[in-house]
């Protein structure tokens, strides 16, 4: 299996690329900018998606989805509850400086739950509202271990803004214990921006789970 993480744009949005080797199917999760550079790590590991997710419609994270389908493939997929973010995606992007941005249509939902497939591998939807109201994290078990990629839910010693789209601290802290805390202790976390955590590390030490 292939896991690559790496920073996309000017706001440094991690995008993650996984791969099945065998049959060269991917998924890519939060392909937000610099499409040159994904497409040129898909083709490193020859690999084609299968799906395009996003863990919110922020621009940072989504913004490149249209210009990432033309050019690599897959199905863009978001969660609905952030579908009227996405609708104002075009002034959010003017106002953070990135340019002018245009929507696409999107080709399918996200929904708690769902498993999406690429060759071997299953990534898991989460729906972790606060910082949208679709915020959606994703769980990948490779057999030996859990990775979550959790959008800007939950980051390395903090967790995301709330107040940006109509939801509050109650509801971000109420999706980290009921949906990512959950997981055991090794799990690993890969924010939507910055560094990698462990589910541990954020139960003991992050302030804003102490309560």
């Amino acid at each position: 299996m292939i896991v690559e993480t790496f920073a996309v744009g000017a706001l440094g949005c991690n995008c993650t690329i996984l791969g099945d080797p065998a049959s060269g199917e991917a998924i890519v999760i939060d392909g937000g900018d610099d499409v040159a550079e994904i497409a040129r790590r898909l083709a490193t590991h020859g690999l084609r998606p299968r799906y395009l997710v996003h863990t919110h419609a922020h621009p940072d994270h989504i913004a490149a989805v249209g210009p990432l389908r033309e050019r690599v493939g897959g199905a863009a997929l978001l969660h609905p509850g952030d579908l009227p973010l996405y609708r104002q995606m075009p002034e959010y992007a003017r106002w953070l400086g990135m340019g002018d941005v245009q929507t696409v249509t999107l080709d399918g939902d996200l929904a708690d739950g769902d498993a999406l497939s690429a060759g071997a591998l299953t990534l898991r939807a989460l729906h972790t509202p606060g910082h949208t109201p679709g915020s959606t994290s994703f769980a990948l078990d490779d057999g030996v271990s859990t990775t979550l990629f959790t959008g800007d839910t939950l980051f390395r010693g903090a967790v995301g803004r709330w107040d940006l789209g109509g939801t509050s601290l109650a509801d971000i802290v109420h999706s980290i214990r009921e949906k990512l805390l959950v997981f055991d202790d090794a799990a690993r976390v890969v924010p939507g921006h910055g560094a990698s955590t462990t589910i541990g590390i954020e139960r003991r030490s992050n302030p804003f789970l102490a309560t």
